[in-house]
């Protein structure tokens, strides 16, 4: 993660960190700086970088992040879906210019309707989408469940059935039992996988509450506005595939087993090497 190391501009403070940046005026300041800025300017955008996860790519400073491109973000890209300045649009020969100069390029004011359209359409999207994630969670907690008593359910039979072997196979039994936690584990579907998609009502709900808000603040700054609409349709595209995912595992059949058909048993108790015959089977996602 990139550390915020950005000075305040005021050149009698540049020793001081920055703990703002000013969208309009382009400038990064000090908690001097930005008591008083926010005193003088209170329609100014102010991004006040977050103490606990200081990343200073996550503040919007309406400033183009391409290499030596610091001019302001006045133009959209269709092609590609993002705001971009006036040298990504603009080739010039020798110079590193011109990413979008072959899209279809408009200006911000251009397709502002059609993001708020767009944006009013996203929050209907995520409020169904709500609706049901929830539930296709709690089944997914529950297929986790089963699957996990059904491990233990494993574990149980290996250990009953090792009890009536001898004592030097005593060593084999405690390695399958690793193997079925270990194979457990190698699993798509585990605890991690529940965690990660658990967040996902939390991720819709503020998508949200931040699009309801950007639809009734009308003098939101059109760049940013933009670029949050932005954000949210990429939080609409990882949703959508975490909840394919997630589809995907209600589908599966989960289910370990301990396998030792008859054959295997009577050869079993005829060999010393028994790591050829028996195996902890689990099935292939």
């Amino acid at each position: 993660m990139e550390k915020n190391l950005h000075k305040c501009s005021l050149l009698h403070h540049k020793e001081n960190n920055a703990i703002s940046f000013c969208q309009e005026c382009k400038i990064y300041m000090c908690n001097k700086c930005e008591k008083h800025h926010s005193e003088l300017f209170l329609s100014h955008h102010q991004y006040n970088f977050d103490k606990e996860k200081n990343d200073i790519n996550e503040i919007f400073t309406g400033l183009c992040k391409e290499k030596n491109h610091p001019n302001e973000l006045r133009y959209f890209c269709k092609t590609h879906n993002q705001l971009c300045c006036s040298e990504c649009i603009t080739k010039i020969k020798g110079l590193d210019f011109g990413q979008h100069s072959d899209c279809t390029v408009c200006t911000i004011h251009e397709i502002e309707n059609e993001k708020k359209s767009k944006l009013n359409e996203n929050i209907k999207y995520l409020e169904g989408l709500s609706i049901n994630l929830k539930e296709s969670i709690n089944e997914l907690k529950l297929i986790f469940e089963k699957v996990e008593k059904n491990k233990e359910e494993v574990k149980i039979d290996i250990q009953k059935f090792f009890t009536k072997l001898r004592n030097k196979i005593n060593e084999r039994e405690d390695e399958l039992l690793i193997d079925v936690d270990k194979k457990f584990n190698e699993l798509y579907l585990n605890e991690e996988t529940i965690k990660e998609i658990e967040d996902l009502p939390n991720m819709i709900q503020i998508s949200i509450e931040k699009g309801k808000l950007l639809n009734s603040n009308k003098d939101i700054n059109l760049i940013s506005l933009i670029n949050d609409c932005l954000n949210i349709e990429q939080n609409i595209n990882e949703i959508n595939k975490r909840n394919l995912n997630l589809k995907e595992f209600k589908l599966i059949e989960y289910k370990i087993e301990f396998i030792l058909n008859e054959k295997e048993s009577n050869f079993f108790e005829k060999k010393k090497n028994l790591e050829k015959y028996i195996k902890v089977h689990i099935p292939k996602l």
